[in-house]
């Protein structure tokens, strides 16, 4: 988007939003009785921002910044992991405590990984055929029907991934009920300023895409 006044800016913004979330995710936080990992607090913007990138710019635009999210968070991974091998000064003592919040496991990076690219790329899919559909109307039914799909895969495949096995079945199916319910409420809440944004950035900008003849293949670059 060469002409662009705020794409970068927006894509700068999803990108850490999501690195944030995945550094923060680490802490389980109680909100109201209901345990979730704080992330919770800034993780549904990515979404939103994804349902601006995708309502104003279009799927391929949005697909550009979802993969530079990906590979963002992968350099950030590998940075940590580095930072966590590399042999302490005598003086640190805090080793052990940088392991623990920053460090990761295996299966845990690719619960996330898999999680991410499949929500988010569900999430900008149903939101850009619903706009063709509807012929740009009711955006609240796109933004909003597209996060039930979008962070409703999203949360099953990174807590069935991640916890199957580790924790109880009933456990497990509570934790995906609970972050889905949580990151839609959220969504919804937001929805009047979603609005806000997506009217100015197309008056501003002068551009409202319809993908309509829009190849979906998530991978096409």
């Amino acid at each position: 988007m060469p002409n662009s006044k705020f794409y970068q800016l927006i894509s700068a913004l999803f990108v850490t939003c999501l690195i944030i979330s995945n550094i923060i995710a680490v802490k389980i936080g109680s909100f109201g009785g209901y345990f979730l990992p704080v992330a919770v607090i800034l993780f549904p913007i990515t979404y939103i921002i994804g349902d601006v990138l995708t309502e104003v710019y279009g799927f391929a635009a949005a697909r550009r910044v979802i993969w530079i999210g990906f590979f963002c968070n992968l350099l950030a991974v590998i940075a940590i992991w580095i930072g966590i091998k590399i042999t302490p000064a005598p003086f640190f003592q805090n080793q052990s405590a940088f392991e623990t919040i920053l460090g990761f496991t295996p299966r845990l990076l690719v619960a996330s990984f898999v999680a991410y690219l499949v929500g988010q790329f569900a999430n900008s899919l149903v939101l850009a055929k619903m706009k063709v559909k509807t012929q740009g109307k009711y955006l609240w039914m796109r933004t909003i029907g597209s996060t039930i799909v979008g962070e409703g895969l999203d949360s099953v495949i990174f807590i069935t991934l991640a916890f199957t096995g580790v924790m109880p079945g009933t456990v497990v199916g509570s934790l995906i009920v609970t972050q889905w319910i949580f990151k839609v409420l959220f969504e919804t809440v937001l929805t009047p300023v979603t609005y806000l944004v997506v009217g100015y950035l197309k008056k501003t900008e002068k551009i409202d895409v319809y993908d309509s003849e829009t190849s979906f293949n998530p991978i096409k670059m």
